[in-house]
């Protein structure tokens, strides 16, 4: 059984804390005892390939991705194997985002930085706003590129999938769905819109210390991203 933590922002994200570095992120997982990690930025992978030399460093399954807002701002998860493929939609959304550039004292600095924590520069173009593509699409553009996509915290009233549209609907393509770690005990009841659905928790970590102690766990064949990856297509 392995540990996991699929959502997690580094200081590139605006609202990340100046001290998610990829370095002691992925330092503050191992001494938590994940064994599976994913670094989900707000609609960038610029940090990814960073964080998970790191991450590897320390024995963490490492995975790349992002949290992508869309048009209807509903934020969904998006993780792939390796941080190219990230990077690939990385690149696709920043052509989708509005063009207005970040205000650092207004939204937070957008940092990005290599494994040894060494700042490389700041991204400039605004990461907070909504990229312009639909929550049906994102599904299967995730999984043209290799991989998986779900939505995020969607027992929340805002930039979920539930508080903006009111009700699951398969169609859309998620082979799950995320549940935030204050999920309500009975968000499921009278929800047969759910019944069915497969669900898992993650932190949604900002900040050093809301990076949690193992409490949810996958079973994979193997200990690889890609087995990961698999888990969450199919279970």
């Amino acid at each position: 059984m392995l540990s996991y933590d699929l959502h997690l922002h580094s200081c590139l994200s605006p609202c990340g804390a100046a001290e998610m570095t990829p370095g002691d992120m992925a330092g503050m997982c191992a001494l938590a005892g994940l064994d599976v990690v994913a670094l989900t930025d707000h609609n960038t992978a610029g940090n990814c390939a960073s964080f998970c030399r790191a991450a590897e460093g320390y024995g963490l399954v490492a995975l790349s991705g992002m949290e992508l807002c869309t048009q209807e701002e509903i934020h969904v998860v998006c993780l792939f194997e390796t941080p190219e493929q990230a990077m690939a939609l990385s690149e696709h959304v920043r052509g989708l985002l509005p063009p207005v550039p970040n205000r650092p004292a207004l939204f937070g600095p957008q940092v990005l930085m290599d494994e040894a924590d060494g700042v490389l520069g700041e991204e400039t173009a605004l990461l907070a706003g909504a990229a312009a593509i639909g929550i049906d699409e994102v599904a299967g553009l995730v999984a043209g590129m290799g991989g998986v996509a779900f939505p995020a915290h969607i027992d929340r009233p805002s930039f979920s999938l539930l508080g903006v549209l009111g009700l699951w609907d398969p169609a859309l393509g998620y082979p799950l769905a995320e549940l935030s770690r204050y999920c309500p005990p009975d968000f499921l009841d009278g929800r047969p819109d759910l019944a069915g659905v497969r669900f898992l928790t993650n932190s949604d970590a900002h900040d050093l210390d809301q990076i949690p102690d193992p409490a949810h766990y996958m079973e994979t064949p193997i200990r690889s991203a890609g087995a990961v990856l698999e888990w969450l297509r199919h279970g």
